[in-house]
């Protein structure tokens, strides 16, 4: 079947469903999700041309204000295409980013692809699970945010199955929803914090986890809208609780399906590909701070803070071991969990970031620290010598980006520079605010 009949049988198909437009869908450099409706029977032209945005109007293109590369174009990747549960007689698409005819250097999906080649070149496969943590929040009369359950007071709610009969409709209408879009679902359950849950559902290779994650986020915000709530991926919305993680299980398998990561020989089940990788992980982990937790209210969650359950697992320390929190880069039989990134990433760059990382510690055959075998949050309240720490803030977390060209260079220049200046006018912007809390510890103090 010739690609035009392959398209007309898309449409055609789509179209016995009831659907009649599409929701072109990609990412701005923040990783929000943006789009327009098309119609369904001018797919072809979706999928070849692309549908045109104004470049300068998306966050971090690049693109001028005239010429042929002032049109931002998404084309659409007619595998993604499914009908969206919440918006009868639309289908959903994702889009990869086109400027005059070409691929777009600060498009982020390809950033991912990109480096995904990288991999294909070597016969290997990335396999990534992403656990999203969030937020069901509500404003108060005040205008003040809160948790969207009122009765939702414990200190330690973790597992707190009595929110979760509160909260059943939210999540049976996830269910539904998450399950009419394919994803095979694994739990959810309440977590360390107020208001705070996770979704689990099964892994996929690396771009598709991407576009699964983008799309569970416009889910749930949909769903969340229709029960009175606002799903929030705000890293640490408030100050005496955790803030909200957003894990990166990975994996790697060769040609024949074999897992590289895993060695049942090594006490950890580690490969020395594995270690390499851990050990470029750790090497790059200021730089890929920036990218993976972009914010300024990202460096609240990744700080030594007090919490009213009494528990913390803010990964704030470059360390690694096996089953271990507390620490950046956990392993877990045979693969590895990186802990840094949190909700407020683009996940597209945030992987691609660090699977950069992971080849440069591969390649340059980088040595992994021993591993820890204790709790860091203890050895840093006994007042022991602790291993080096991440960047306090998103000014030095941007700064270590600036200053590791290896990773720049690996990632994409274009895009990290996009991303340096926008974030760079973001932590200006907070550095010159005046807080609440400012303003109760000094207006009248002197």
């Amino acid at each position: 079947m010739s690609p035009t009949d392959t398209l007309q049988a898309t449409i055609d198909d789509l179209s016995a469903q009831g659907i009649h437009s599409i929701l072109t869908q990609f990412c701005d450099l923040h990783g929000v999700a943006k789009g327009k409706l098309v119609p369904l029977d001018d797919l072809r032209e979706w999928v070849e041309v692309g549908a045109g945005f104004a470049g300068p109007s998306i966050w971090g293109t690049g693109l001028g204000r005239f010429g042929a590369r002032s049109e931002y174009y998404g084309r659409v990747q007619p595998e993604t295409l499914r009908p969206l549960p919440w918006l009868p007689g639309v289908a959903h698409a994702v889009c990869d980013g086109y400027a005059a005819g070409e691929p777009l250097a600060t498009c982020s999906r390809q950033l991912l692809q990109h480096q995904l080649a990288r991999l294909t070149a070597r016969g290997w496969i990335l396999w990534v699970g992403i656990e999203p943590e969030f937020f069901l929040l509500r404003q108060d009369e005040n205008g003040h945010w809160q948790g969207a359950d009122a009765q939702d007071g414990l200190d330690k709610p973790s597992y707190d199955l009595k929110a979760i009969h509160r909260n059943h409709g939210f999540l049976d209408d996830m269910r539904q929803t998450l399950t009419a879009l394919g994803f095979r679902l694994q739990q959810m359950d309440h977590e360390d914090a107020r208001g705070q849950y996770e979704i689990n559902y099964r892994y996929h290779c690396a771009l598709e986890a991407a576009d699964h994650y983008m799309l569970f986020k416009m889910a749930a915000h949909a769903v969340a809208q229709k029960h009175g709530a606002v799903f929030s991926c705000m890293p640490k919305p408030f100050a005496a609780m955790p803030g909200s993680g957003l894990h990166f299980h990975m994996s790697i398998t060769d040609a024949q399906g074999r897992a590289v990561f895993q060695d049942t020989s090594d006490a950890l089940q580690l490969s020395p590909t594995a270690y390499g990788f851990v050990a470029g992980l750790l090497q790059h982990a200021d730089a890929l701070s920036a990218l993976c937790a972009p914010t300024v209210n990202s460096y609240k969650r990744l700080a030594c803070s007090d919490s009213a359950s009494g528990t913390t697992w803010s990964p704030v320390w470059k360390a690694f071991g096996d089953n271990n929190r507390t620490c950046l880069v956990r392993s877990v039989a045979g693969r590895i969990e990186w802990r840094l990134p949190d909700p407020s990433c683009n996940v597209y760059a945030a992987i691609a970031a660090t699977l950069a990382a992971g080849l440069d510690g591969i390649d340059q055959r980088m040595t992994a620290p021993a591993p820890c075998a204790e709790d860091l949050y203890e050895r840093f309240a006994s007042g022991q010598a602790m291993p080096a720490r991440l960047p306090r803030d998103l000014g030095a977390a941007l700064d270590a980006l600036a200053a590791d060209t290896v990773l720049m260079n690996a990632v994409g220049r274009d895009f990290c520079q996009q991303f340096l200046a926008i974030k760079r006018q973001e932590w200006s912007s907070f550095s010159q605010s005046v807080s609440d809390w400012e303003l109760s510890r000094y207006v009248d103090l002197y």
